[in-house]
């Protein structure tokens, strides 16, 4: 679960609002907006530079000594929700409203070649399951949510937590990405036979051994969504 501003305690809440507002503060404006002690602002903000929310500075207006001040980090500005799914969405339907589906399809094309240049080196001479295995990290280094799974000589890779899980539920079409990269870097065909949009927990995709892929097969493959 994604770390909100609401999750921290109240008074840190207090002053990463208070930063977020003013874009930057000092510990003696913070003490004065919050009616506490400057030491114990200092004590919140020291925590909070700790765990990465914000991040000091010096500024010298030319007068005396440079002003030590507080902002939001990156990781601190998402303590505020933001909306990249919905504006994902928005792109993607834009792009295809305004130039057609083909235009959509040759960008996920293009992310699919994207993907297979960068795992390609890392497979070579490594038998299908050491290929599934080094995939697992195929979103994120040591994901422990994905899982090679084996029953009867039929392999599988797991995903039980997709990054792109609200904008695959509402375009699916999305998902032809990880289907095509699998099948290419396996060699053969990959089928997904439970999915996330239909409840089922989990994306399985099998890796179909016995259906090896032709040399002019399409770099993106469509999934049938029946």
């Amino acid at each position: 679960m994604s770390i909100l501003v609401n999750h921290l305690s109240e008074p840190r809440r207090r002053i990463i609002g208070l930063i977020k507002n003013n874009g930057s503060s000092t510990i003696s404006e913070l003490a004065g907006s919050l009616h506490i002690s400057g030491e114990a602002v200092r004590q919140h903000l020291v925590q909070l530079e700790k765990e990465g929310w914000v991040t000091r500075f010096s500024e010298n207006n030319g007068v005396g000594r440079p002003i030590l001040q507080y902002r939001l980090t990156t990781a601190g500005e998402h303590l505020f929700k933001k909306n990249y799914d919905q504006l994902t969405i928005e792109v993607l339907d834009t792009l295809t409203n305004s130039f057609g589906k083909d235009v959509l399809k040759n960008l996920l094309s293009a992310m699919i070649e994207e993907r297979i240049r960068h795992w390609e080196p890392k497979l070579n001479g490594l038998s299908t399951i050491e290929r599934l295995d080094e995939l697992k990290d195929f979103y994120k280094k040591d994901d422990s949510f994905m899982e090679v799974e084996i029953k009867d000589h039929v392999y599988s890779l797991i995903e039980r937590n997709c990054p792109y899980h609200n904008v695959a539920i509402k375009r699916p079409i999305l998902c032809s990405v990880s289907v095509s990269v699998l099948t290419h870097l396996l060699g053969c065909s990959v089928k997904r036979e439970k999915r996330l949009q239909n409840g089922d927990g989990c994306c399985a995709f099998r890796v179909l051994l016995e259906e090896p892929i032709k040399e002019n097969t399409s770099r993106i493959i469509i999934e049938d969504e029946s």
